[in-house]
């Protein structure tokens, strides 16, 4: 059972018409830039938002194992005794302190879901299952799948494809839409950046778009990562070989928003040679992905 650490309603960004995107936790990726790093480790984490604190030491009063300080600098947990319980953040007023990660069982999610009907159905819109990697957790996402699929709901999947090639098509017999990430085109440099090669990636893609699969294929645009003229033309031959229809380019240009996030989870955010790609590079990507005969949407 995958831990959830986020379900937002009223997006219009993972998928089409209206939708409900369902944030499984867990990835087996670590991707430099990615922007929700509270994804990445399929464990519960607490999250601390200094500026939100106000003193009140409702938390410490709480806390069973005494892990909890109050100093200067805001409230420290001490790691060795914190057992997140959660019961800092349920005393917490200002919600300073936060728990990410959360175990809901499929009925408790579908009568969550059920209350957007209306906007789902007016809209033409969805249910997307994204993470983190939704595929880590196929039994569930596959009891999900059937369950919404039986309310007649639209069904997308947010995978980057790092998963086993059986899973992958297990699911594709259930899903309306995948959104699929594509980083780089070479195995090294992926690996730099994501901690995986991508063998497996470009091989599941493949096998998806062979079931005749409805494809959208997501680009996290990086400059100094992978907005290289190379680069993008070895994206552009890539997919516009794919079998069957030529799908979607989804180019999503990276901003350094995730700062934060790493600093609420008391991690580190190096951004090093990673930067926001320049307008030309987005035009100029845009008109390679064109030549290959590939439909290009910028964000979303």
């Amino acid at each position: 059972m995958p831990l959830i650490f986020d379900i937002r309603r009223y997006s219009i960004n993972d998928g089409p018409g209206i939708r409900i995107t369902i944030f499984m936790k867990g990835c087996p990726l670590r991707c430099a830039w990615c922007h929700n790093p509270e994804s990445q480790s399929p464990k519960v984490q607490k999250l601390y938002t200094a500026s939100k604190c106000i003193g009140a030491q409702d938390c410490i009063e709480v806390c069973p194992e005494n892990a909890l300080t109050l100093t200067p600098e805001g409230i420290i947990t001490d790691g060795e005794k914190c057992t997140l319980c959660g019961l800092c953040a349920d005393a917490c007023p200002t919600k300073a302190i936060e728990m990410s990660g959360k175990i809901y069982e499929t009925n408790e999610l579908l009568k969550i879901i059920e209350k957007e009907r209306v906007h789902i159905d007016q809209s033409g819109g969805g249910v997307t299952f994204s993470g983190g990697e939704p595929t880590m957790y196929a039994d569930f996402l596959i009891k999900m799948l059937d369950a919404c699929g039986k309310k007649g709901l639209h069904r997308a999947v947010d995978t980057c494809g790092f998963t086993k090639s059986e899973t992958l098509l297990e699911v594709a017999q259930r899903t309306d839409l995948f959104l699929f990430d594509l980083k780089l085109m070479d195995p090294i440099k992926h690996k730099k950046w994501t901690g995986v090669d991508n063998q497996l990636i470009l091989k599941n893609l493949k096998l998806l778009a062979e079931t005749g699969a409805n494809i959208n294929i997501r680009i996290p645009f990086i400059k100094n990562v992978n907005t290289s003229e190379d680069e993008v033309k070895k994206m552009a031959d890539f997919i516009s070989e794919l079998p069957g229809d030529k799908p979607m380019v989804n180019l999503l240009p990276y901003h350094n928003i995730a700062t934060g996030k790493y600093q609420k989870l008391e991690q580190d955010y190096n951004a090093g040679e990673m930067d926001e790609p320049s307008e030309d590079e987005i035009e100029k990507a845009t008109k390679i992905f064109n030549s290959f005969g590939l439909k290009v949407e910028v964000g979303g």
